[in-house]
C-alpha cells in the first residue's frame, strides 16, 4: 500500500488517519500534508474535536530512514527535521483539542506526536521508545513537548536509554498517556470521549486549549532551531553509517 493522510468529518469529529508501509513512518511530503490536514480541520467551522490515528500495529515510527540517508548537507538536514517542529507547532496553535488513540508503538517522532496530543488513549501494546542516540542524534526537536507531559526527569531517562522499550503502563505513569483500553475496545472509548467533547462549548474548548499551551509561544523559534542541531548532526559519519547498519 501507498503511504496517505485521510482526513474525514463525522459528528464535529475530525478523524486525522495517516499510514506508511515503513511502520507509519514520515517522510517530508507526509509531515507537510499532515500540517495542511491538521490546519484546514482547524479552520472547518463544522469540526470541533480531532483524532489523530494511524493504521496498522504500529501508531508511529518516527522519521524516514529512507529519506535520512539522502541527506547531504545541512539545510536539507534542517528542513527535513522542521518537518516535525512545523507539525508539533501545528498541534500547538491548533484551536480544536486533539485526541491521540495509539495502538501500538511510537518510536522518536511518533512520541512526539503523541506527546503534541491533548490527551492519549493507548493500548497496553503501546511501548514507547527515543532511539535517536543510537544513529548519532537526539530527539532535539520533540524534547519541549514531550519534557512538557512527562517532567525533564522521565525526558532524560527515555532519552538516555534509548536501546530500552518504555511500556504503555510506564508512559501512563509518567503522563504522556491519560488513559489505557484494550485494542480491541480503543475505538469506541475514543469515539466516546471525542463525541462528548464534541458536545461542549466550542468557546470553551478553545480557550482551554490556550489555557493548556500557555508559555510555548516562543516554540514557534525554538522548534526549528533545535531542528537545525539535528540537521548537522545527521551529516555525521557516526549517523550514516548507523543508518546504513540498519538498513541491512
Amino acid at each position: 500500500m501507498k503511504p496517505y493522510i485521510h482526513s474525514e468529518i463525522k459528528n464535529a469529529i475530525g478523524f486525522i488517519t495517516f499510514f506508511h508501509p515503513a511502520g507509519n513512518s514520515f517522510p517530508s511530503k507526509q509531515l507537510e500534508k499532515l500540517v495542511t490536514t491538521i490546519n484546514d480541520l482547524d479552520k472547518h467551522s463544522e469540526v470541533q474535536i480531532l483524532v489523530l490515528q494511524s493504521e496498522g500495529n504500529t501508531f508511529c515510527a518516527g522519521a524516514s530512514f529512507d529519506e535520512l540517508l539522502q541527506i547531504t548537507d545541512a539545510t536539507s538536514g534542517e528542513k527535513f527535521f522542521s518537518g516535525f517542529a512545523n507539525v508539533i507547532n501545528a498541534m500547538r496553535k491548533c484551536s480544536k483539542l486533539i485526541i491521540g488513540k495509539a495502538q501500538g508503538k511510537a518510536v522518536g517522532g511518533g512520541v512526539g506526536l503523541l506527546a503534541a496530543c491533548d490527551y492519549v488513549i493507548a493500548t497496553p501494546e503501546a511501548a514507547i521508545k527515543l532511539s535517536e542516540l543510537t544513529i548519532g542524534i537526539g530527539p532535539f526537536v520533540i524534547e519541549p513537548t514531550v519534557s512538557r507531559k512527562i517532567g525533564q526527569t522521565a525526558m532524560s531517562e527515555l532519552a538516555l536509554t534509548a536501546n530500552e522499550w518504555k511500556d504503555a503502563k510506564w508512559a501512563f505513569e509518567k503522563g504522556l498517556y491519560s488513559q489505557l483500553a484494550p485494542k480491541e475496545t480503543l475505538e469506541e472509548v475514543a469515539l466516546t470521549l471525542a463525541t462528548q467533547l464534541a458536545s461542549y462549548n466550542p468557546e470553551a474548548i478553545c480557550a482551554l486549549k490556550s489555557v493548556f499551551w500557555e508559555g510555548t509561544s516562543h516554540w514557534e523559534t525554538l522548534l526549528p532551531e533545535r531542528a537545525k542541531i539535528s540537521g548537522e548532526l545527521v551529516l555525521s559519519n557516526f549517523t550514516k553509517n548507523a543508518l546504513k547498519a540498519f538498513k541491512k
